[in-house]
């Protein structure tokens, strides 16, 4: 639901910041649900919480003038009155799209999941699900410079191409193909060494068959599992994870804010060179901001999804 209600004076302290861009990211859904969650639940009829990217407008804080290009927590809105506790950091007019996506946290959350879960070595299998999303396609890129062999899991012709055109996957297959479980076998005789989950559910079913010994099992997002009422319930894995000695951690990057900058600065080192790419899917208009996270689950995107606002 879009209102629309007065921009309050500022406080001491606060600033006023001018939306560019807004961040659409899966985890939104969990953020929104009446189930256990990471983060606190967003309350009905308060702003939508989200990162976004801005200007600063009008300024009561003496570390940021007007002018200012910032990050931070500023919600689904087209202005934010705002504590400087709610900005992340200033960031340079160029980087306004970037720093939602390959250089902000979709960029270090595959940047520090792989390396520090997942610990790929070169020649090693790497394997990710929603391959073709603001995560999944950072993390195949960056396991292809590490010397890993890599296979994207994604939904659609199209997505499949990106995975191997814009993203570099050696491999890509479509799950919505009737073959691509054999295809997978196929590809994966000597094993998953590292599975980057976004997905679980059914196709990481199928993908933990293939672990091979001492595999990681990064689980990043549970895009397949929508509800918690029942509780999902499916095919046990503990077994196999027990005979190839393999491992399974989560990855939340709030639980790793202290390694962001550095991932970042590594991703922006990465870029630069040209060899890490990033592929933006942008809609317009704070309108497109009530149906923007179920598109996402719709898997209308390719790459990160932003909102720019007029």
């Amino acid at each position: 639901m879009l209102s629309e209600v007065a921009i309050k004076p500022l406080d001491d302290g606060q600033i006023l910041v001018k939306n560019a861009f807004l961040s659409v990211d899966p985890a939104m859904r969990g953020w929104i649900a009446d189930a256990p969650n990471y983060s606190e639940q967003v309350a009905l009829g308060s702003v939508m919480r989200a990162v976004a990217t801005g200007y600063v407008v009008e300024s009561r804080h003496p570390a940021f003038q007007p002018g200012d290009a910032v990050l931070g927590w500023f919600g689904w809105q087209n202005y934010a009155v705002v504590g400087t506790a709610a900005v992340l950091r200033k960031i340079s007019e160029t980087e306004l799209s970037l720093s939602l996506g390959l250089l902000g946290y979709s960029g270090a959350t595959a940047y520090l999941a792989l390396t520090t879960i997942g610990q790929p070595l070169a020649g090693e299998t790497v394997v990710v699900s929603t391959a073709a999303g603001s995560v999944g396609s950072a993390a195949g890129q960056i396991a292809h410079i590490l010397g890993c062999r890599t296979i994207g899991l994604t939904g659609g012709p199209a997505k499949v191409e990106a995975c191997r055109t814009d993203f570099g996957y050696d491999h890509a297959l479509d799950y919505q193909a009737s073959d691509w479980t054999a295809d997978l076998a196929d590809l994966c005789v000597d094993g998953v060494n590292v599975y980057f989950d976004n997905t679980c559910g059914t196709i990481s079913d199928v993908v933990n068959r293939h672990l091979a010994l001492r595999a990681r099992v990064i689980v990043c997002g549970t895009a397949a599992i929508d509800r918690w009422d029942p509780w999902p319930e499916g095919p046990r894995r503990e077994r196999q994870l027990l005979v190839r000695r393999a491992r399974m951690e989560d990855f939340v990057i709030f639980d790793h804010e202290e390694k962001v900058e550095a991932a970042i600065d590594q991703l922006r080192i990465w870029h630069r060179a040209g060899t890490l790419r990033s592929r933006e899917d942008i809609v317009d208009g704070i309108e497109a901001c009530p149906d923007a996270i179920a598109a996402v689950y719709r898997g209308e995107n390719i790459g990160k999804r932003l909102i720019r606002l007029k």
